[in-house]
């Protein structure tokens, strides 16, 4: 594997970053992923936009975005496969021990891994712990993880590839790394962002292909829905065929069939979105 770390590819035995670095000491640092399918990344614009804006919100200094764009280029080129994960990474950069930043200014990582594609349909639970939708992260995709790392053991645990967060309002919010859909009524219902969810790059797309409203929902809408789907970079769209104790009859559900066939239709006409 060839790896870019700070201005050049390095294999993968090669590729450090400092321990002082700050994303690693406090967090203090942001990424994306993105899907690459047959050597080309899918939404690389949205996903650097979005990149771009986290970095405003964290304070740290915007990305050059031509260079985020050709390490991509360079480690796509460098590790040929059918379908990867492309993880950008950009840190605060080398820093005093502490929360304050140093003057070294940011780190940029991109690296690839194989990807496979995910099942139609999942399973997923509820977990105790709610997504602040006020906090001074929210919306942000930092690499302030462990909450997510924590709660997605637990869906392991309990045979399930993902879990469903609350928003301090009791509201539903999204997954540990996905946006969650929900069908009431033959209708398609997002939370909004202002629940505090991730304006993930997927459901952008899922919502603005298949006309499905961004709503305000209880959590415990989980427990009525005709039906239920997450999106993300690598589920696209994938069905949930359980909630907790609560099995979902089919599934794919015809509302969220359609959804998947539309985003395959659309995402492959155009790999840049």
């Amino acid at each position: 594997m060839r790896i870019w770390v700070n201005g050049e590819l390095r294999d993968a035995e090669d590729a450090r970053v400092s321990v002082l670095d700050h994303g690693l000491t406090v967090g203090d640092g942001i990424f994306e992923t993105v899907k690459t399918v047959g050597g080309r990344p899918f939404a690389l614009t949205r996903h650097l936009d979005r990149l771009t804006r986290s970095a405003r919100g964290l304070g740290l200094p915007a990305p050059d975005v031509d260079e985020v764009r050709r390490a991509c280029a360079d480690v796509i080129e460098a590790n040929p496969m059918a379908l990867g994960r492309l993880r950008i990474t950009y840190t605060g950069g080398l820093s005093p021990l502490g929360s304050d930043r140093g003057d070294a200014g940011p780190g940029l990582v991109v690296a690839l891994g194989e990807a496979a594609r995910r099942p139609d349909t999942t399973a997923v639970i509820t977990v105790p712990w709610t997504r602040n939708e006020r906090g001074a992260l929210t919306g942000l995709k930092t690499t302030s993880y462990a909450e997510n790392v924590v709660a997605l053991a637990r869906a392991h645990e309990h045979g399930a590839s993902e879990a469903l967060f609350a928003n301090t309002a009791g509201q539903l919010c999204e997954g540990t790394g996905s946006n969650v859909f929900v069908v009431l009524d033959g209708q398609l219902h997002t939370p909004p962002v202002a629940s505090g969810c991730l304006a993930g790059i997927t459901r952008a797309l899922a919502v603005e292909w298949t006309g499905a409203q961004e709503t305000e929902l209880p959590f415990d809408v989980l427990e009525r829905a005709e039906e239920i789907f997450l999106t993300s970079t690598l589920r696209d769209v994938q069905a949930v065929h359980r909630v907790d104790g609560r099995e979902l009859p089919g599934g794919p559900g015809p509302a969220t069939a359609k959804a998947m066939r539309i985003f395959d239709e659309r995402a492959g006409d155009d790999l840049d979105p």
